[in-house]
C-alpha cells in the first residue's frame, strides 16, 4: 500500500482540499510573477493613453489611484467588464483623441497633486 493509496482510502476530503489548495497557490503564486515582470518592465510605465487601454490599467502604468483617475474622467463605478478608452469615448459620442487629451489631463492634475 502506498502513502497516496492509503491517503486516499482514509483521508479523501482532506486529500482533496490540500490539492486544490495546492493549485490555488501555485496559480496565485505564476499570477504575481506574471505581473511583476511585466510591471517591472520600464516599457510599460508611463503609457501614452491608447483607445485599447482601460482607466484602470492607465492608473496602473501611472502609478494614480484607479478611483481619482475614474473620478476625474466621470465614471461611475465598474460593474462587469472594464471598458476600453474606445468605447468609453464611443458611448460619450466623442472623438477618442479628445477623450485622450482629458486623459492626460487628468493625469498631469493627478501627478501634480501627488509630487
Amino acid at each position: 500500500m502506498t502513502a497516496f493509496g492509503h491517503l486516499w482510502r482514509e483521508h479523501r476530503i482532506a486529500l482533496l482540499a490540500f490539492v486544490a489548495a495546492l493549485v490555488l497557490a501555485v496559480f496565485f503564486g505564476l499570477r504575481l510573477i506574471v505581473f511583476t515582470i511585466y510591471w517591472s518592465d520600464p516599457a510599460h510605465l508611463n503609457q501614452h493613453p491608447e483607445g485599447w487601454m482601460t482607466p484602470g490599467y492607465i492608473a496602473r502604468s501611472w502609478d494614480v489611484p484607479r478611483e481619482d483617475l475614474r473620478a476625474a474622467l466621470g465614471l461611475a463605478t465598474e460593474d462587469g467588464r472594464p471598458r476600453t478608452l474606445a468605447e468609453i469615448a464611443r458611448s460619450r459620442g466623442m472623438p477618442l483623441p479628445d477623450l485622450i487629451a482629458e486623459v492626460e489631463a487628468a493625469l498631469r492634475a493627478l501627478r501634480a497633486r501627488t509630487e
